[in-house]
């Protein structure tokens, strides 16, 4: 097992975050806003407690993801760049979004935001794959 690059995994929260604003923001932040509804919880948050909550858990799944390609190694990546992609897509897919699923189900939150929000986990972890294999971490 090789080293975590703590250089990459900050970047990959960066990333993330400035996905989150663009995804969250002028792609569909109108869209959720007509879900939730003016009474709706993500209107009553803080802006800043709602960023440092969400760098929090980014930071996480990005430590997560360092010490997972840092197990895989340096060599194997190298000569199969692709598993970047497979496995930080891999956890969204197979973890994040079924659970969130599971989640929204019992909310009874809607089929539209379920997938805004799924397809946003799905393109920020890919986001992260990405530049773990630019830092080649």
């Amino acid at each position: 097992m090789g080293p975590v690059n703590w250089l990459a995994v900050g970047a990959a929260v960066a990333a993330a975050l400035l996905f989150s604003a663009l995804w969250y923001g002028p792609l569909y932040g109108r869209v959720r806003l007509d879900e939730v509804g003016p009474g709706g919880l993500g209107i009553r948050s803080a802006p800043g407690r709602t960023l440092a909550l969400s760098a929090a858990a980014l930071f996480i799944t990005a430590s997560m993801m360092g010490h997972m390609f840092a197990r895989v190694g340096a060599e194997t990546l190298a000569a199969k760049p692709w598993l970047y992609f497979m496995m930080s897509g891999g956890l969204a897919i197979a973890f994040v979004i079924p659970a969130l699923w599971t989640s929204y189900t019992h909310q009874r939150i809607s089929t539209r935001l379920a997938l805004i929000d799924a397809g946003f986990w799905l393109l920020a972890y890919l986001a992260m794959g990405a530049v773990f294999w630019l830092f080649k971490a």
